[in-house]
């Protein structure tokens, strides 16, 4: 990956962008109608694993040799569009839960192909055998069925923020970032990057993610959010939010985002940002103390899989909030990694870039 800079690239040091989450081999492959059948899929739906879909993966790769290596996972996601945005190796680093297996080797080098520096914390209990994250893609026509199975990455302990190794990379770090998925693993890890960044006064961001994280997860959410100076997700997920946290009797985003921006922020000299992306409609963003406003989406005239847009959308901005950028140009850069994204299969993008914040207009 090019290390070479220009005036919307200067170079970052590493690690500038440290995200933590939950780590996911994606396996992509076109599939015939009768492979999803034979394992009781459906088309165009997502899903975790089973007892019905044991042999999946080894099938896939077995049967299908054009299979395709993604290192994903909705945080992962977002760090291999920061770096590929940025055309920086090592900019970002990336930590999350693995097994000792085949598929972590596989992991590590889709993701150091991607130009990430990685910290994985490997899970090795003898009596509790358990594989790297895994993600079958099943590509049937314009239809993607998504097989997940989350495995290692549900083991992430805090322990691991303790190796030497591990706090110097949050130390060099400007810039925090865990999806939402996160919460349901390891708050106590969330917590602690969260303390780190206050005391340093350091960037931290999250995201809502899924509904189901704003209405179950809520309180560790919350717990957070004293500290939360980004704030991404969509509108269903932010209206997911809006009624199960702040007791909203509306689903007017741009009411809900304004909301969000106000809640207690710790350390209230740096305002809460609140982003809202709401597919081909309008993203909202909302500043604490200030009214919210709305950016036109670019639709792209082939649409080949929206999967891992948001994903895409984060990873853009936060390359461009390192820059040192104007929240108008990370939200442009962040759309742009998404309509490059959802022109791809998979959470994937073009070789090189060619963002051009003056010629990239709706």
């Amino acid at each position: 990956m090019s290390t070479e800079t220009s005036d919307n690239n200067k170079k970052l040091s590493d690690g500038t962008i440290f995200g933590i989450g939950n780590p996911l081999l994606d396996i992509i492959a076109e599939v015939p109608v009768s492979f999803l059948e034979g394992y009781k899929l459906n088309a165009n739906d997502a899903i975790l694993a089973s007892d019905d879909h044991k042999g999946l993966n080894e099938s896939l790769l077995r049967d299908y040799p054009n299979h395709q290596f993604v290192a994903g996972g909705a945080t992962q996601n977002s760090i291999r569009a920061a770096t590929w945005l940025l055309q920086q190796a090592n900019s970002c680093v990336y930590m999350g839960c693995v097994g000792q297996d085949k598929y972590h080797q596989l992991l590590h080098d889709a993701a150091s192909k991607a130009g990430l520096i990685l910290s994985y914390q490997v899970h090795t209990d003898s009596e509790e055998r358990v594989q790297t994250g895994t993600c079958a893609v099943l590509i049937t026509g314009n239809n993607r069925s998504l097989v997940a199975n989350l495995g290692a990455a549900n083991h992430f302990t805090v322990e691991h923020l303790d190796d030497p190794k591990n706090k110097q990379l949050i130390e060099k770090a400007k810039i925090f970032y865990t999806a939402g998925f996160f919460y349901t693993v390891c708050p106590p890890a969330i917590m602690r990057i969260c303390e780190h960044a206050d005391t340093h006064n350091k960037i931290f961001c999250t995201n809502l993610s899924a509904p189901f994280i704003c209405e179950y997860f809520g309180d560790k959410l919350m717990k957070a959010m004293l500290y939360v100076d980004y704030l991404f997700g969509n509108e269903t997920e932010a209206r997911s939010f809006g009624k199960h946290q702040l007791k909203l009797d509306t689903e007017e985003i741009k009411v809900i985002a304004k909301a969000i921006s106000d809640l207690p922020k710790k350390n209230s000299q740096r305002p809460r940002v609140v982003v809202i992306t709401q597919g081909s409609e309008p993203t909202v963003l909302a500043i604490t103390g200030q009214e919210p406003k709305e950016f036109p989406v670019k639709k792209p005239l082939d649409i080949v899989d929206t999967n891992g847009a948001g994903d895409s959308f984060v990873g853009g901005f936060l390359a461009y909030l390192a820059l040192g950028k104007s929240h108008e140009e990370s939200i442009q850069a962040g759309a742009y990694c998404a309509f490059e994204c959802i022109q791809q299969s998979g959470c994937t993008f073009p070789d090189k870039p060619s963002f051009d914040p003056t010629t990239f207009v709706v």
